[in-house]
């Protein structure tokens, strides 16, 4: 991961932190959610932000999303090298094979990330 990916994917964390503090489940879950499309590729970056999504969603007592981001931290760990549905945003509401749109601030981070 290049240092300008880096930094964003730990801003990303940062912020969802601050959101899971001030008790902003959505906006922490937003914020989680863009740090899992610019960590996709690093399988341990990417089953980081599945583990935060499941703490997140043990907290608040919403299970489908716990038994949800229980299989994406297998799948992470085994396929993020291989395979991942780019821009999927990772919750358990949404197709884990399915990709996505890249939103438009993340889109040249992914694009230069190997430079």
């Amino acid at each position: 991961m290049n240092l300008a990916l880096r930094n964003a994917y730990e801003a990303e964390l940062r912020a969802a932190s601050i959101a899971t503090i001030g008790g902003k489940v959505e906006v922490a879950f937003h914020h989680l959610e863009r740090a899992h499309i610019l960590s996709q590729r690093y399988t341990s970056a990417h089953v980081h932000v599945h583990w935060l999504m499941l703490r997140l969603g043990a907290s608040m007592g919403a299970w489908r999303e716990v038994i949800g981001q229980s299989t994406r931290i297998v799948a992470a760990a085994m396929f993020s090298r291989i395979w991942v549905p780019i821009g999927n945003t990772g919750r358990a509401n949404v197709s884990a094979i399915e990709p996505m749109t890249v939103p438009d601030d993340l889109r040249s981070l992914l694009e230069n990330r190997d430079v």
